[in-house]
């Protein structure tokens, strides 16, 4: 992807005391791109939304959005964001229009663009007909769209959601997940979310945080292709030891799933499918079945940062 870097973030870390809530982190974001930011709870996946929003400071490292760094210029940096949280900050006695309206004057619009600013975010948005209702007498999905419209408003050329479906029908999820695709074209996304499938749904690239550390920062066609080509499946007729398994070469980890049938994690490069046919019948196990098995996403988010996950 070659569209012009809007977030440059640099050896950020955050600490309470001497726990690091986030470490050393450094990553870049391009325009056109929907970054999938993922990780368990207490991971730092929630620090690191607030340090890019710029409502918390980092303990050191630096973060520039659209040229702008946000400790040295917090004004030029945020006047480049649009921000969802996961509750949409919304004024439920204003109508729609009213609260976008308000919205509008507090990213510093000027009077004479604020109703044209408004209509383009109600359009993009799916509120057209909405307008003049009361927000809090939206349904859940029509007050999401509202506080994605609050977000955009201003044209921001990053675009922060955390949790943007949550609660949602799937309906209402399918159209957000829509919008966001939609607002990649032009803008960069940072989209935090727990629902995996929504990541294979609207980003590009996903990133996994765990204890403050990013252990993945990979396109979905590279994760793609690492979940069709790291797994073999074999059943045996016979069961094999566990230690000869895990010995093959370039095999990682070995899960049974049964008393016969294993799992084999292996390098994308060192598929062990032939060493294992050779050893199998010099062992008398008998194969019934052997082949590459896609690894889900919801398999390699729990190998990552599970128990026996990385740090």
């Amino acid at each position: 992807m070659n569209g012009q870097v809007l977030v440059e973030v640099e050896g950020v870390s955050r600490f309470y005391g001497k726990t690091a809530a986030v470490a050393d982190i450094s990553f870049l974001i391009r325009r056109g791109e929907v970054l999938g930011f993922l990780g368990p709870n207490g991971a730092g996946k929630t620090t690191t939304m607030q340090i890019l929003s710029g409502n918390l400071a980092p303990s050191r490292g630096r973060v520039r959005i659209a040229g702008h760094d946000l400790i040295e210029d917090p004004t030029g940096a945020k006047s480049h964001i649009g921000y969802l949280p996961e509750n949409p900050p919304l004024y439920r006695e204003l109508t729609v229009d009213e609260f976008l309206d308000y919205c509008a004057a507090l990213h510093g619009l000027p009077k004479k663009e604020r109703v044209a600013a408004r209509e383009r975010a109600k359009t993009r948005c799916g509120l057209t007909e909405v307008g003049r209702r009361l927000t809090g007498h939206l349904s859940k999905g029509f007050q999401q769209r509202t506080g994605l419209a609050q977000a955009i408003i201003h044209d921001p050329d990053l675009v922060i959601l955390d949790e943007p479906t949550g609660g949602l029908d799937p309906i209402q999820m399918r159209e957000i997940r829509i919008l966001i695709r939609e607002l990649g074209r032009d803008h960069a996304v940072i989209l935090s979310t727990h629902i995996l499938s929504e990541v294979r749904a609207s980003c590009d690239r996903v990133q996994i945080i765990n204890r403050g550390h990013l252990i993945l920062n990979e396109t979905i066609a590279d994760l793609d292709r690492r979940m069709q080509s790291s797994v073999l499946a074999v059943t045996f007729r016979r069961r094999p030891a566990m230690e000869v398994l895990a010995a093959l070469p370039g095999v990682g980890a070995v899960t049974p799933e049964n008393e016969t049938r294993f799992r084999l994690f292996h390098e994308p490069s060192a598929d062990p499918t032939e060493a294992l046919i050779r050893l199998a019948t010099e062992h008398d196990w008998g194969i019934y079945e052997i082949g590459p098995e896609r690894q889900s996403l919801e398999a390699l988010f729990v190998e990552l940062t599970g128990p026996a996950g990385e740090a």
